[in-house]
């Protein structure tokens, strides 16, 4: 599995959730929501990695999935770019 970052996304991340150069932002499985798993969801928070599976370093700030979040992703990589019509974050998973 594979993750990326895009430019856009990373800056768009860093600003709203007002995160700092260093920081550390991960996407998890949460209840709820819409994704590749009906019933589930990503969901993102500022905490440092503990055994993460993948990270990709964007705009100074760490993105990373945790191991125990690899059942949701089946094999599929994730990618993070930005909608410009609506200007905010879509996955991307192949």
């Amino acid at each position: 599995m594979k993750l990326t970052v895009s430019d856009h996304a990373a800056t768009w991340y860093k600003e709203e959730l007002e995160l700092n150069d260093g920081d550390h932002l991960r996407f998890y499985v949460r209840y709820g929501g819409c994704g590749l798993i009906s019933g589930f969801s990503l969901g993102v928070k500022a905490a440092p990695p503990k055994n993460p599976l993948v990270h990709s370093l964007a705009d100074n700030i760490l993105f990373f999935i945790e191991t125990d979040d690899a059942w949701y992703f089946e094999g599929k990589d994730l990618h993070i770019s930005m909608e410009s019509k609506m200007n905010e974050p879509v996955f991307h998973y192949n």
